[in-house]
């Protein structure tokens, strides 16, 4: 018995990856730099340092981080108060909802960790909530900062260059706070 082999020729294409859309904007905290999915913002980052972390990639701006840049820029001049650009938030279910909460945060309005707790279900959660907020992928979108400790204390933050970023922002929305 003998076996016959049949070759078959494929044609393999090269994957060609595309970089997401990007786009810097400057601003009173420092740069800051937007990345998207074509039809959201997926990540805003603030400068640290004086760097940003994809300070080596060109501009490939969107639609909606053009918006994103120009809501931004109104905040900042004190125009505006409120964003509405499509953002996509990947993280765990508990991080979602405490953003969602944050979400729901209008200028001016602050709100503690323990309270946010409260609104989860997860009152003795404070560590978790702390963490949730401090992983917020599109800090000032979704107002992070607005969250103090229930003495209005700052115990910190993760954007820009942490603390000083953090007053700024409260300071530009009138929210009284201890550091």
């Amino acid at each position: 018995m003998t076996a016959t082999a049949t070759a078959t020729a494929t044609t393999t294409h090269p994957t060609v990856t595309l970089a997401p859309p990007l786009r810097r904007v400057d601003s009173p905290i420092g740069r800051i730099e937007l990345i998207g999915n074509g039809s959201a913002v997926v990540s805003l980052t603030i400068e640290r340092d004086g760097s940003l972390p994809h300070d080596g990639d060109d501009e490939r701006s969107d639609a909606v981080l053009d918006r994103a840049a120009a809501q931004l820029s109104e905040y900042f001049s004190g125009t505006r108060t409120t964003f509405d650009v499509p953002v996509t938030l990947c993280g765990t279910e508990f991080q979602r909802e405490v953003w969602a909460r944050l979400g729901e945060l209008r200028f001016g309005e602050v709100t503690s960790y323990g309270e946010l707790g409260l609104s989860t279900g997860r009152a003795s959660a404070g560590r978790a909530v702390g963490g949730a907020v401090g992983a917020n992928p599109v800090p000032i979108l979704i107002p992070c900062h607005r969250v103090l400790a229930s003495n209005n204390r700052i115990t910190g933050y993760s954007g820009g260059n942490g603390i000083p970023t953090k007053v700024w922002l409260l300071n530009h929305e009138g929210i009284g706070h201890t550091e």
